[in-house]
């Protein structure tokens, strides 16, 4: 259906671009370019923008509201608008388009500073992932036109003051919901630390008192083919250390988001990239610790009885980082995409500005990750419970092949 309205709307353009200017303005295709933006319909607008590669729809005739095309899209969030805008008019994009200022001496990023519409910020969930937004459309724009960085409306606010003012609240929610899931995740982690660190120096089979090394290590098989003990156990030590080392990462991560000022800059870049640190390791950990768990049920029920108990509970081990996984990727996802996604326009300005010491920093980053790109995190976490229900699965196999024989 959208397929068909979109052609409805192709057709209806064609025929809006044989009229001569007088009759375009008449047949109200300016008025509904302008509102096509405001209800998030922004194929009307690059349609009729294709169609007609004059100056008529780049200006608004309404009293109430004289913004310019590319401010109006600004203000609604159209990244699609602003970006066909920027691409396709780039002469006008250094006069009119975004030098010119409303009758309260707003300019473009005066706009672009302004808290989206209920209706934009419903679309994105969590503070945290609307204000990252947020910041990173009015940087965005800041690129643009880094010159008009410092300037002030009739109230005497620069971009950045009116971005503070109308951000207040989404502010305080963002940092709310920052605190407790790093507190939350900060006594997993400690749990993990303090569980492993103690497993680490009570072995399976205890040790030798007057030596302090393992027992286990010393035992023999009962039958040849069976896996070495000291094989189990080095499985078992690696674990424990890969456990430990990420459950502590993940728990500095935390703790440093814990710590932060929690300025607005802070939720464009540094707490959420802390954050997808923090998750990562945090679940590496919990993965870690079932693979230790596993190695100790292999060292502990050896023989050919114990095989089908053992295959069940090494299986139930899996459920916990299958369900941190579960629960947890969508955050990690979107969180990833939100941080790491390439700027709204095109990067040739940078060159244009690349001595403005007002450019935003937003340039200067590495653009290869696109928004397309951030279901690469969602294979990636497949691939990783994938490569970890495998082990289980061979090391299975191969230790009950072993008994079996």
């Amino acid at each position: 259906m959208d397929e068909y309205a979109l052609e409805v709307i192709r057709s209806i353009c064609g025929s809006l671009s044989e009229l001569d200017e007088n009759q375009f303005e008449q047949s109200g295709a300016v008025e509904a370019s302008y509102r096509a933006i405001e209800n998030d319909i922004p194929e009307i607008a690059i349609e009729l923008l294709k169609n007609r590669n004059d100056n008529i729809l780049l200006r608004r005739t309404d009293p109430e509201d004289s913004r310019n095309m590319f401010a109006h899209a600004v203000a609604h969030r159209q990244e699609k608008v602003a970006r066909f805008l920027y691409d396709e008019f780039d002469e006008m994009m250094d006069t009119n388009m975004v030098t010119v200022t409303d009758e309260d001496g707003n300019n473009i990023l005066h706009i672009a500073a302004r808290l989206a519409s209920h209706s934009q910020l419903d679309h994105i969930s969590g503070a945290v992932l609307q204000l990252q937004n947020e910041l990173h459309w009015f940087k965005s724009v800041e690129g643009i036109v880094p010159r008009f960085y410092n300037m002030k409306n009739k109230d005497g606010e620069t971009p950045t003051q009116v971005f503070l003012r109308e951000h207040r609240n989404l502010l305080k929610e963002a940092e709310k919901w920052m605190k407790k899931v790093a507190e939350s995740c900060t006594v997993v982690g400690a749990l993990v630390i303090t569980t492993m660190f103690t497993v680490a120096f009570t072995v399976p089979g205890g040790n030798n008192e007057g030596t302090g090394f393992p027992i286990i290590l010393n035992t023999t098989m009962t039958h040849p083919s069976e896996v070495s003990f000291a094989t189990l156990f080095k499985v078992f030590g690696v674990s424990d250390a890969i456990s430990l080392f990420a459950a502590s990462s993940s728990v500095l991560m935390f703790l440093g988001i814990l710590t932060s000022r929690y300025t607005c800059q802070d939720f464009h870049i540094s707490l959420p990239k802390k954050l997808i640190i923090g998750l990562s390791s945090l679940f590496i950990s919990i993965a870690a610790m079932m693979v230790a768990f596993c190695a100790t049920l292999v060292i502990m029920l050896q023989g050919k009885k114990e095989v089908c108990i053992l295959i069940s509970l090494t299986l139930i081990a899996s459920i916990p980082v299958t369900l941190f996984l579960l629960l947890q990727a969508h955050l990690l996802v979107e969180m990833y995409g939100s941080t790491f996604r390439p700027d709204i326009f095109n990067r040739r300005r940078y060159w244009k500005y690349k001595n403005d010491e007002n450019i935003c920093s937003c340039f200067n980053r590495r653009w290869w990750f696109t928004m397309r790109k951030r279901w690469m995190l969602v294979r990636l976490c497949a691939l990783v419970l994938l490569y970890f229900i495998s082990f289980i699965v061979i090391f299975i196999n191969y230790t009950g092949n072993k008994w079996f024989n």
